[in-house]
């Protein structure tokens, strides 16, 4: 395995020292960038991009390119695990995703598979290895999955949703059913996620999408629960490496103390979470990552900075923070204005390092 030659985000994540902050972006491989509009272009779909080993680790290594990032993140989507259970993935232009056969009944939850991640996923794993051999140890790659309660949302809406009806209708009136649901979803994750480090990724993220729509029981039963238990399956110590665990649920403020106690080595943070009183609720359990606007971004590079500023100052002094955006940057943004969010971590951090 290629040595890092810079492992900084690796390092924060587990709370060791650093001599600056860390940062990488949520979608930092994406529509914001001329070169991913032009990869996309030539692959010819959404889906195509994705299940193309060569033109993923393309559009996964040109922010790199541009922008001082700690990190790279495979570029893929969160939906490829059910689509490898086989509910018919789609991606209609200006609609969203879309599955050609939801999960609604109990037969349709006992026909699911667990996807072999090196067969129906094949071309996930062969990304990673191809990213993994072209970073040539210039930063940690990250690999990641959706949370199973948020893949689960997309399994029985059929799609996106504005109130989750069908899902919540479910688990209101079969949580039995609910809860099989998001075990099979739970042991797909996990075995995704240990195919991604066996395949080289550094470290690895779940993305609670849509955690945030639940009550606070809810939340703990059929979110967190599942969250903990593909964490308790994960391969953290492989190949004589550590893999620092990311979980990020949107909208997951009001839980940190629980999410904390999952065994995660860090969480993710929205936007509307003060990071330092984060800091003070979880103390020393975790790193956190985030947090700023992504709106932010739409303001001059005197504001950014002003703005970076305020998070770093708000973590505070020591190790254990990762900056990032609150959630993920948006298509429209100015690429001139994430260098003035890069060159400003990079330049104010280090006095909160020494």
């Amino acid at each position: 395995m290629t040595s890092l030659q810079n492992d900084l985000f690796l390092r924060a994540l587990l709370k060791q020292p650093v001599e600056r902050t860390p940062l990488w972006m949520m979608r930092q491989a994406g529509r914001y960038l001329p070169e991913y509009r032009a990869t996309r272009a030539k692959a010819g779909s959404f889906m195509q991009l994705c299940t193309n080993p060569e033109l993923a680790c393309e559009v996964t290594l040109q922010p790199l390119d541009r922008y001082r990032f700690d990190a790279a993140i495979l570029f893929s989507d969160i939906l490829t695990v059910p689509d490898a259970m086989g509910l018919g993935l789609s991606f209609a232009e200006g609609e969203g995703p879309q599955f050609a056969r939801p999960v609604r009944s109990a037969a349709d939850v006992a026909r699911l598979p667990i996807p072999d991640p090196e067969t129906e996923l094949r071309y996930v794993m062969d990304a990673v290895r191809l990213i993994k051999t072209n970073l040539h140890g210039r930063v940690p790659l990250i690999g990641f999955s959706g949370s199973p309660w948020t893949l689960a949302t997309y399994m029985v809406e059929g799609g996106g949703s504005k109130n989750f009806q069908k899902v919540k209708g479910l688990m209101f009136e079969q949580p039995a059913l609910m809860h099989q649901l998001l075990d099979k979803t739970a042991q797909a994750v996990a075995a995704y996620l240990n195919a991604q480090i066996a395949a080289g990724a550094d470290a690895v993220m779940v993305f609670d999408t849509w955690g945030g729509a639940l009550s606070h029981a809810d939340y703990l039963e059929f979110s967190l629960s599942y969250a903990q238990r593909v964490r308790q399956a994960l391969n953290t110590q492989y190949d004589g490496r550590t893999i620092p665990t990311i979980l990020f649920t949107k909208g997951g403020g009001l839980w940190l103390e629980a999410m904390a106690d999952t065994g995660y080595d860090a969480l993710g943070l929205d936007w509307q979470t003060d990071i330092g009183q984060a800091r003070i609720r979880v103390g020393d359990k975790v790193a956190l990552q985030g947090n700023m606007d992504p709106l932010t971004l739409y303001a001059p590079p005197a504001v950014i900075r002003e703005k970076v500023g305020k998070v770093l100052q708000g973590y505070g002094q020591g190790s254990g923070h990762v900056f990032n955006l609150g959630h993920g940057i948006l298509p429209d943004i100015d690429p001139a204005h994430v260098a003035a969010m890069v060159d400003a971590v990079h330049e104010l951090s280090p006095h909160y390092h020494r």
